[in-house]
């Protein structure tokens, strides 16, 4: 395959000369009703058996004369590429909003429902097809917090800080690699009573702090952050929009004390806290440029082993677990060589669905890939769908540094895309892709060619 087999779409294109601002922001409930299945965990018949706090979805309309966007973050563990087809087509057939100008992400909650159907772990007995009834509602919901927000959009100052937080989340393969403190912070507020209108932030930590013990419907420790927002520098109804940075490598897991919501409040907490210091220093702008585009980018596969393989590679790696098990490891070392095995499974269940075109199927839903760009005056905000380890989130920063990666973004990648070190591992998350790693590379030149195309 080319190395850089990029399309570019020009009818994504949205862009204006600086004029005044305007935004409304909305959020509107997705909790499911009734017992479902709680999804994120391999091997465990999880149904809820009530609520601890409700699932959100949250949407910040921006204007600056012909320049237009629309956020939207939603408490879900992953939107697929047709769900946020549709939802954008309806908020177009509804606001006249172009589709290519809406950002919809997932903030990948584990402690909800069911919500894309993963070829990877089809042989998991335990886990439901995803329900299209929940789905069509969550559709929805995105449709009437967009109406919302654009309905009557106010004369506002916008204004972004980077927050810096520690101690939420690590590399979860090795606490001492690679990670990203950066919390880039964006609020936009009333010119005429400075009252906040909506805010959004953008962090890189996996939302796993509830565990396979767990059977409470949550958003995990975003709830918490956007709880101590609304107590704080916030309004109690302040529509506030967690975005997913580059977390397939990071999580809470060598931070974390316990498995409780006592714990999700502590690290939701430290993070609101360290946004909300960072959000007394933000400097207010009344008229900012506001420009969106996007390409499409084909995906390269990655190479499944075949069956007879898989199942040798999965042997060992539940040797492994065993043995560190038998050895008293320590729970940190010992969850990720657990870890590890699931991804084992699940390239077996690869290998077993490439023989039979399950896998070329899966693909299919997913490519090509779109890397989106919403500029807002200086600032850069590029959607990529999928989980991506962090270190193709810092190498955008490096070489553009108001950039700010949001993942599970309008669509989803069946899994991860993980670096070639990760792969020479054998890590959980490289036996969970179907996307090859080089892929992570080519979203890098994606996407620092829409930026400089912005020059």
């Amino acid at each position: 395959m080319a190395d850089d087999p990029v399309s570019f779409v020009s009818p994504g294109e949205s862009a204006s000369a600086s004029g005044p601002l305007r935004a409304g922001a909305a959020t509107e409930d997705i909790t499911p009703t009734g017992s479902v299945f709680l999804y994120g965990y391999p091997h465990v018949p999880r149904s809820s058996t009530g609520v601890h706090d409700p699932l959100e979805c949250a949407a910040l309309y921006l204007e600056s004369g012909a320049g237009r966007t629309l956020f939207v973050a939603v408490d879900l563990i992953w939107v697929g590429k047709a769900f946020v087809e549709t939802a954008r087509r309806r908020i177009r057939e509804r606001t006249g909003l172009p589709e290519e100008v809406i950002l919809i992400s997932a903030t990948h909650t584990h402690s909800g429902p069911v919500t894309a159907n993963l070829v990877s772990n089809a042989a998991d007995p335990v886990v439901p097809p995803a329900d299209p009834g929940y789905i069509a509602r969550c559709v929805d919901q995105i449709v009437v917090a967009a109406e919302r927000a654009m309905k009557e959009p106010q004369l506002a100052e916008i204004g972004r800080v980077v927050a810096m937080v520690e101690g939420v989340g690590t590399n979860r393969h090795d606490p001492s690699g690679p990670t990203d403190p950066d919390v880039p912070v964006l609020v936009a507020r009333a010119v005429e009573t400075r009252e906040p209108i909506g805010c959004l932030l953008v962090y890189g930590m996996h939302p796993t702090v509830m565990h396979e013990d767990s059977t409470l419907v949550s958003g995990d420790f975003p709830f918490f952050t956007r709880r101590f927002l609304r107590d704080g520098p916030l309004p109690p109804d302040c529509p506030v929009l967690y975005h997913l940075g580059a977390a397939g490598n990071q999580s809470p897991r060598h931070v974390t004390r316990a498995n409780t919501f006592a714990e999700a409040q502590r690290l939701g907490e430290l993070l609101g806290r360290s946004v909300a210091t960072a959000m007394a220093r933000i400097d207010y702008f009344t008229s900012l440029r506001i420009v969106c585009r996007k390409v499409e980018l084909a995906l390269e596969p990655r190479p499944v082993p075949t069956v007879s393989a898989a199942k040798k590679q999965l042997a060992a790696t539940l040797s492994r677990f065993e043995e560190l098990r038998m050895q008293g490891a320590d729970r940190q070392e010992v969850r990720t060589a657990e870890c590890d095995c699931f991804g084992a499974e699940e390239t077996l269940e690869l290998a077993r669905a490439a023989s039979d075109g399950r896998l070329a199927a899966a693909r299919a839903e997913c490519d090509p890939a779109e890397v989106q760009l919403i500029a807002i005056g200086p600032w850069r905000f590029i959607g990529w769908p999928g989980e991506f380890f962090v270190e193709y989130a810092l190498e955008v920063k490096r070489q553009a540094p108001a950039t700010s990666v949001i993942t599970l973004a309008n669509g989803d990648l069946q899994g991860y895309i993980v670096t070639e070190e990760a792969v020479e591992q054998g890590v959980y998350e490289s036996g969970n892709a179907v996307f090859a790693a080089a892929n992570g590379r080519r979203f890098v030149t994606a996407t620092l060619a829409l930026l400089r195309e912005l020059d």
